[in-house]
């Protein structure tokens, strides 16, 4: 007995995917609903990357920014950052500081204005891997005319403090909570170094 049997005709007939996946509800998946859930699963995804991938930034108040750029650059050699992206497009503003007029910002009305135009101004400076330092105008002199370097971070600081360390500056730790010390430079100037405490 011979079976004939048409072999190719079997070799092409048109499979669909959920031929091979048949518990997966891909009319479901590819729904209006189903796509709309792909996508915001998607831009979490990217935001999740974009936000890890940041670097997280200190922020560093000083007196003078020439006397504060010949300590960090100078002295404790700290190498020059980029400006991270989302200080480019007006970052305060979009965090709800707009209406913060400028006259409660400082203590003198005069300098309020000519302090920070836009958050790029200062200077900026890589710490550590992913940690950037932002420097910048605003503190006050100290007693006896001493410059001072004001931050609300304490891990900032404590950076700082070790890259003295390492660079063999003479320091004078004066309080350790809130964190507080001094700093000689090579031209016999004191800058105290104060953590703000909240």
């Amino acid at each position: 007995m011979i079976i004939i049997a048409n072999v190719l005709q079997s070799l092409f007939i048109p499979h669909t995917i959920g031929s091979f996946l048949p518990s997966l509800p891909l009319d479901s998946i590819f729904s209006t609903q189903g796509i709309m859930v792909m996508l915001l699963a998607a831009y979490a995804g990217a935001m999740w990357m974009f936000l890890t991938s940041a670097p997280k930034v200190h922020t560093v108040m000083v007196s003078d920014l020439e006397i504060a750029r010949q300590l960090y650059e100078g002295l404790l050699d700290l190498p020059a950052a980029e400006v991270p992206l989302h200080y480019y497009y007006n970052y305060e503003q979009t965090i709800g500081a707009t209406g913060v007029d400028p006259l409660y910002l400082s203590s003198s009305p005069s300098l309020a204005g000519s302090r920070m135009t836009n958050a790029s101004d200062g200077l900026w400076y890589q710490l550590k891997k992913n940690t950037q330092l932002h420097v910048i105008t605003g503190a006050s002199i100290g007693t006896k005319n001493q410059q001072r370097h004001v931050c609300f971070d304490r891990d900032c600081l404590e950076m700082i403090l070790m890259r003295v360390e390492t660079r063999g500056l003479k320091f004078k730790i004066r309080n350790q909570k809130p964190l507080n010390f001094l700093v000689k430079d090579y031209e016999g100037r004191i800058i105290e170094m104060a953590e703000v405490a909240n």
